[in-house]
């Protein structure tokens, strides 16, 4: 069996055994629309590459790994409309079903949804049975899809997954990072929804002319705010390729870690 780890750009990164089934059928999107970063024999490879891609290109990471999902040993059909997900089987006994089909995925139209620890207690706290049929239940999909991006590891607000959050204060999501804050003031001015990468890159030359400037005029304040202004840019423009800044900043500091040079004339020269 092959194992493909596929790619919707600016969307996802999952991994199946059956492209046309489950990217093509299922998510609506055709060959020419996503690509393969790679074929697997081995399920525990596979399993890991998509990790590591989904980390690399700053997509949500899935809490339950490809290899460890326990597929649907009683056939769950569930029924899926614009506004409902359906469930065939009375609320009493939809947990046990729900835990049977951990890592299970679903679309909608407001996104994927999925089946894990967190997101099997949210809809048991918020199923509705059927006023039609009490050995059915349902929930909102709108509602789902809030939680869903506001207590996955990432809010799929921005390109690269959004808002990275590790605690609440006063019922609100704290950012983890100074990057996080940048990326969100951007996305709630619309860069990123209508941003160019060009016009971005331009934007840094501008700002490291300005603190170049301020280096030559020995003007301290103006050279703190020249650099705060080049990060802020640097973020966006990341996040407007697709990855984000803390990835590249790792990518960048793996290639010289372990480089050894000499300094000469104010410049390290690596050997």
């Amino acid at each position: 069996m092959i194992y493909y780890i596929y790619h919707i750009p600016g969307k996802k990164i999952g991994v199946t055994c059956n492209l046309e089934k489950r990217v093509t059928e299922q998510q609506g999107y055709e060959p020419h629309e996503y690509e393969i970063l790679g074929k697997y024999t081995n399920i525990d490879a596979a399993a890991e590459k998509e990790l590591y891609y989904q980390r690399i290109h700053g997509y949500r990471v899935d809490e339950v790994p490809y290899n460890k999902l326990k597929f649907n040993n009683t056939d769950m059909n569930i029924n899926i409309t614009e506004q409902t997900t359906t469930f065939p089987c009375p609320v009493s006994k939809l947990k046990g079903q729900l835990m049977d089909n951990i890592g299970m995925k679903w679309e909608t139209e407001h996104g994927e949804l999925s089946l894990t620890p967190k997101t099997v207690k949210w809809i048991m706290d918020n199923v509705v049975t059927s006023k039609y049929n009490d050995q059915r239940c349902y929930v909102y999909n709108r509602a789902f899809a809030r939680f869903y991006d506001n207590n996955d590891p990432y809010n799929g607000k921005t390109r690269t997954g959004g808002i990275l959050t590790d605690f609440r204060e006063n019922g609100v999501n704290m950012p983890k990072s100074h990057f996080d804050l940048i990326r969100k003031w951007a996305d709630e001015r619309g860069l990123y929804d209508k941003g160019d990468i060009k016009t971005q890159a331009l934007k840094l030359v501008e700002e490291v002319g300005e603190t170049c400037r301020a280096i030559l005029k020995e003007d301290g304040p103006k050279i703190e705010d020249g650099i705060g202004d080049c990060v802020v840019v640097l973020t966006n423009l990341a996040e407007l390729h697709g990855i984000k800044i803390e990835y590249c900043i790792d990518a960048a500091y793996n290639e010289i870690k372990n480089r050894t040079g000499k300094m000469d004339n104010g410049t390290f020269k690596k050997d």
